[in-house]
């Protein structure tokens, strides 16, 4: 009995070990725990400092400023429009934001939407939104699809050249990797989402659906993200970002990370949400480290 538990105890010391040494090789730095008003953190973009961030279904139509510390700075209320599912965000080259209000689990959605917020206003506590872009896929023809093909969730996007561009989370039966990446006009009014390229992350839907996108301030570089993985593109031609490099980069470290935005040109910052007793966290890490 007592060499039973001797060797118990072995195991449960090698598993912690491996444990912790997984964790000592990711290469991200924690910065600090999100404030507990974060819990369901979605989407960030940073701009003069400051990091804009929101939340999914079922909370308020508020975007939450923070300082690279973590710490709120305020809270700005997005008057007249509803959070159905906000999943992302983003800046253009004049510092307006958008959110993407296009998070669709279910693939039944028909008011998809992105909300433009001037960068003038970004210092008031209450603002209007300054247009909204809303659109459809022609591709989906049933609302819900067949469990197979459920490939019409977005949780990932960017402003580039005055286009939108978004990423689709499958959540297909049988998941298999693949993405659509749709273009959108940056225009007000109703648009046919352009269906660009179709891309293949990886085969295990835990670790390779899309749950964020971002492009860089020079617009050379855009990642997606996982809960485990980025995906590097470079070296696309500024006609279409889907002709260059795409390189697989893993964070050797798993948690529900549901948003990530560039710092600069080559640092990034990653938030996760939490989930029970885990996630919740301010990430750093540069994609130098990474490759």
């Amino acid at each position: 009995m007592k060499n039973t538990i001797k060797t118990l105890l072995a195991v449960a010391c090698i598993s912690l070990l491996s444990c912790e040494n997984k964790s000592e090789t990711s290469e991200l730095k924690q910065i600090t725990d999100l404030p507990k008003t974060l819990k369901e953190i979605s989407g960030v973009a940073f701009s003069n400092n400051l990091i804009y961030s929101i939340e999914d279904s079922g909370n308020e139509n508020e975007v939450t400023v923070l300082d690279t510390l973590g710490t709120i700075t305020k809270t700005i209320v997005v008057n007249a429009v509803e959070n159905i599912d906000w999943e992302d965000l983003t800046f253009d080259k004049k510092d307006n934001l958008y959110i993407g209000d296009f998070g669709n689990n279910d693939n039944d959605r028909k008011d998809l939407a992105i909300y433009k917020i001037n960068q003038s206003d970004l210092k008031k506590e209450s603002v209007d939104v300054a247009y909204k872009v809303t659109f459809d896929y022609p591709e989906q023809t049933d609302f819900p699809p067949k469990k197979k093909d459920l490939l019409f969730d977005v949780e990932g996007f960017f402003e580039y050249e005055n286009h939108f561009y978004l990423f689709t989370k499958n959540r297909s039966k049988g998941f298999d990797g693949t993405s659509y990446i749709y273009k959108v006009p940056n225009q007000a009014g109703h648009h046919k989402a352009q269906l660009i390229k179709k891309i293949i992350t990886c085969s295990d839907y835990h670790n390779c659906a899309i749950t964020s996108a971002a492009i860089s301030p020079d617009g050379l570089k855009f990642v997606l993200l996982s809960h485990s993985k980025l995906w590097l593109f470079e070296n696309y031609s500024k006609d279409d970002i889907t002709n260059g490099k795409m390189t697989e980069l893993n964070l050797n470290h798993y948690s529900q990370k549901e948003a990530v935005c560039f710092k600069n040109n080559e640092e990034l910052f990653i938030a996760d949400e939490k989930v029970k007793k885990t996630g919740g966290n301010l990430f750093q890490v540069s994609l130098e480290s990474l490759k």
